[in-house]
């Protein structure tokens, strides 16, 4: 009986949650209501309440449960270069993944809602970078020292080259679209070009002779 209340609680909160976040990528913090969060989840308001004691914690739990779109970069990053044998083909692969993850609009609306409210949550705003965008930094530091050690790469810092990796990359696509809005998208096609220039680049300045 305690286990499926559990559940049912459980899926109350996250049919909150589901519901409240096109609410606030919408409207932001100041515009959104827990009126209208009640009503697009079909409960009362004293259920939402029931679940999330103010509004600051609904964000809060709604923005800390989106980290897991930005989180699997690591996933994708240690799959691409954990045993490479062709630096170039791996590195394009992962560049197009990691494009086409960060440029997805789903994160682009979460990216500026977090900006937008920084100022008003400093601590989330650290906390949503550190586990998501940091993580996948270190993850790819981690992935640059080991192709170093294996002759892959000259990095002597390996953590500078992998912020030199994702700027090459995000750099230009990811500005153009946070100041255009919503209706500013590139292609696959735009996305793979610049994925391609990215390692050319990259490679020129950090590929150990003869590996690339």
């Amino acid at each position: 009986m305690a286990a499926e209340e559990d559940g049912r609680t459980a899926r109350k909160r996250r049919q909150i949650l589901e519901a409240a976040l096109p609410v606030f990528l919408r409207n932001g913090y100041v515009g959104t209501s827990m009126d209208e969060v009640a009503s697009l989840a079909s409960v009362s308001k004293q259920t939402v309440y029931k679940h999330f004691t103010d509004k600051e914690q609904l964000f809060t739990s709604i923005i800390m449960d989106t980290t897991g779109q930005v989180e699997g970069l690591a996933k994708i990053i240690t799959a691409a270069l954990e045993d490479s044998d062709d630096l170039e083909k791996d590195l394009g692969e992962l560049a197009r993944q990691f494009l086409a993850r960060i440029m997805s609009p789903d994160v682009l609306r979460l990216r500026r809602l977090v900006i937008a409210e920084a100022d008003r949550f400093p601590d989330l705003g650290r906390t949503w970078y550190a586990q998501g965008f940091e993580r996948s930094l270190r993850t790819m530091t981690t992935a640059f020292e080991r192709l170093t050690e294996r002759g892959l790469l000259r990095a002597d810092d390996p953590a500078l080259a992998a912020e030199h990796f994702v700027g090459l990359l995000l750099w230009i696509p990811v500005n153009k679209v946070m100041f255009s809005g919503v209706g500013e998208h590139y292609s696959e096609a735009e996305l793979d070009r610049l994925a391609e220039a990215g390692v050319a680049v990259f490679l020129r300045a950090y590929a150990s002779p003869g590996s690339a």
